[in-house]
């Protein structure tokens, strides 16, 4: 093909750079499916270790190989003093995502396997990073408030040793099924920008924990996952639902960017913000305190009337965890990890199918030029 005929898309959108076997999407419908299950099925019948083990081997475990499996990812939780160390020496006014991604890049570093990119070796990580991710995490919310890191209990499910970690108090079984849920509807998304820059850097035969280290990188952004920090603070700044509306006005007349809106593949609403809607509304009426959510329906009924752009899975999550504690700094962090599952389910894809990723670029620059000349 001449450079006169080549096509360059802008931001790869629709380009198709691999085959994938994990997770599936139709923005038209819109649907959502992992392992070609739907996901409105997963999140109301599901645990969070059933969706993990079921990502990762593509089929769903019996009862006996799921307390087995659950049990071993329990186990992995507790994080090494020298972790712990660095996050206490971490800034206040550090960037969390900062934190999240220098503790997993010594992970890799203390890890003897680290270099080991054999199919066992990085399914042994997946399943170390799954399990102590949140333990790092928890420990910064923490941290971050004047208070001591808790010791994971293993006796505990994923989500509910979690809140735990946070709070120091065992949850309720609703508050635990309502963030098992919500981890599960960010566990895994197809090539979304982190889990391209996950496969990019495995392209290279690089290892695990680096690989992971480039999506926490990539998620930390506004336009991807650290759009769900901006969608808590707007909703706090706009204070109360009577004022959403003229909000809504006056940020597109002055062409601010509001957070929580639209998305490049969904175009008949994001499934996965159909739950996490119902999920707000029902912690905002138990709590006693729907703002919130009052809020959120507000400035959302707003922006489709005046833009036609619908909220995505960011805009009633952000304060599905505002309501669970979690300080409105960690939520991206949050949500790495629970990205953590798919990442590694496309790595693993990834390595067994492996080809280098390397696109190339149209010039557009002077060519011919000689050194010395005017």
């Amino acid at each position: 093909m001449s450079e006169a005929t080549e096509q360059v898309i802008s931001g790869l959108e629709g380009v198709l750079a691999c085959e994938s076997s994990i997770a599936y999407i139709d923005g038209s419908i819109p649907e959502l499916s992992f392992r070609g299950y739907d996901i409105h099925d997963i999140a109301q019948t599901l645990t969070f270790e059933q969706v993990t083990f079921l990502i990762w081997h593509d089929r769903l475990p019996p009862a006996e190989e799921l307390r087995a499996f659950s049990a071993d990812l329990a186990g992995r939780r507790a994080v090494p003093k020298p972790i712990l160390d660095v996050l206490h020496a971490m800034p206040t006014s550090g960037h969390p995502m900062a934190g999240l991604r220098t503790a997993v890049s010594m992970l890799g570093a203390m890890d003897p396997g680290g270099e080991d990119i054999s199919p066992e070796d990085n399914l042994r990580k997946a399943k170390d990073l799954t399990a102590q991710m949140p333990t790092i995490v928890a420990a910064q919310a923490r941290l971050q408030r004047g208070q001591e890191p808790i010791a994971p209990d293993p006796s505990l499910s994923h989500a509910a040793n979690y809140c735990y970690m946070l709070t120091g108090k065992r949850p309720d079984d609703t508050t635990t099924r309502t963030f098992d849920t919500m981890l599960i509807l960010y566990a895994e998304h197809e090539t979304n920008a982190s889990t391209f820059a996950c496969r990019v850097v495995v392209g290279t035969e690089s290892d695990f924990y680096s690989a992971v280290v480039a999506g926490i990188g990539a998620i930390k952004g506004p336009l991807h996952g650290g759009a769900i920090d901006e969608v808590m603070r707007m909703f706090l700044e706009i204070e109360t639902p009577e004022r959403a509306a003229a909000f809504v006005d006056e940020a597109l007349a002055s062409r601010r960017k509001l957070p929580g809106f639209g998305h490049r593949v969904y175009r008949a609403g994001d499934p996965r913000a159909t739950q996490l809607r119902t999920m707000a509304e029902k912690l905002g009426v138990a709590s006693g305190d729907d703002r919130w959510f009052r809020i959120g329906t507000a400035a959302e009924q707003r922006m489709r009337e005046a833009k036609g752009i619908i909220a995505n899975v960011d805009y009633f999550a952000a304060p599905v965890l505002y309501h669970l504690g979690f300080p409105l700094n960690v939520f991206t962090n949050v949500i790495a990890s629970s990205r953590i599952v798919g990442w590694s389910a496309h790595m693993l894809e990834q390595y067994a199918h492996n080809r280098l990723i390397r696109p190339r670029a149209r010039y557009v620059g002077q060519r011919g030029r000689k050194l010395g000349a005017n």
